[in-house]
């Protein structure tokens, strides 16, 4: 008998603006984060939105995040064929 341990959780992702001076310039960056400090690059972003699904394996101590888009489809595609 094989159990999952997992925890799924929304998450949304978090638009953070840096600032940094070089030569008495201000140059500023964007990058994109969930909870957890999870760095998410920005084409990504782009492609599939900010709605995430965070999933947390108890046992293995793994973290994924995927787009929430993604995950309906897989797991829509799981429960028809299951």
């Amino acid at each position: 008998m094989e159990r999952k341990i997992e925890r799924v959780r929304d998450a949304h992702v978090r638009e953070v603006v840096g600032k940094k001076v070089v030569k008495d310039k201000l140059y500023t960056y964007t990058y994109y984060t969930l909870p957890l400090n999870i760095y998410i690059p920005k084409h990504v972003i782009h492609r599939y939105g900010k709605d995430y699904v965070v999933i947390i394996n108890s046992e293995t101590g793994e973290i994924r995040a995927m787009p929430k888009k993604l995950y309906e489809e897989k797991y829509k595609k799981e429960e028809v064929k299951g």
